[in-house]
Parts: structure tokens; C-alpha cells; sequence
């Protein structure tokens, strides 16, 4: 089965890089527990905040487009993120359902 959601993501990823904004593919790769995205969920960052798609909900999102920016600005070719409800910013970035959600940040080249 297709997922249109994750082509159009795919499609408007690839029109960045072709005009030559600098990109990163974000990915769920685990999750457990309550979690607003599955895992396969995706969302694309360029080097301005600009993005598309989600991975979970508005504070774990704002995060992970922190570190994009930051894994862009450093040349960096791969990120893992985990947010669990163990850690102390837990309430902080919107992991008070008690889910815990891992992605994966890989900068795309033309």
C-alpha cells in the first residue's frame, strides 16, 4: 500500500534539494508506549526551520527541528534522537503521555 502522505514529504524534499536548500530527513524509528506517530512517520527540515510531515507532537517537534538546524550548520551527516518520559525535560518537550519516541536525522545531498 502507498503512503501519499510520506511521497508528497519524499517529492517536496527533493524540490528543496534541487533548489539547493540544504535538507534533513527525519524518520521515527521506535516508539513505545503512547505516541502520536507510528514508527515510519516522517517529516522533512530545511536549513531555515521550514518543514514538512510530523514525528509527534509540537514541543518534540520544535526539538527536533532545533537539532536539524544544528546537524545542517555543522555538516553533520546523521542524528539519532531519543525522547523518553524518564528524562527530566520529559514535561518540557511533550512527553508527559508517558511515550517514549526515537528518530533517526539524516542530511540529504544532492
Amino acid at each position: 500500500m502507498k503512503n501519499t502522505f510520506d511521497e508528497k514529504i519524499l517529492e517536496e524534499a527533493f524540490d528543496w534539494v534541487k533548489s539547493n536548500q540544504k535538507v534533513v530527513l527525519v524518520t521515527v524509528i521506535q516508539t513505545w508506549g503512547s505516541s502520536p506517530r507510528q514508527t515510519g512517520s516522517r517529516m522533512i527540515v530545511n536549513e531555515k526551520g521550514d518543514f514538512s510531515g510530523s514525528v509527534s507532537g509540537g514541543c518534540v517537534e520544535s526539538s527536533v527541528i532545533r537539532e536539524c538546524i544544528e546537524l545542517i550548520k555543522k555538516d553533520k551527516p546523521f542524528k539519532k534522537l531519543e525522547f523518553k518520559v524518564s528524562n527530566e525535560k520529559a514535561w518540557d518537550i511533550g512527553l508527559a503521555c508517558g511515550g517514549e519516541l526515537a528518530v533517526y536525522l539524516e542530511q540529504i545531498k544532492s
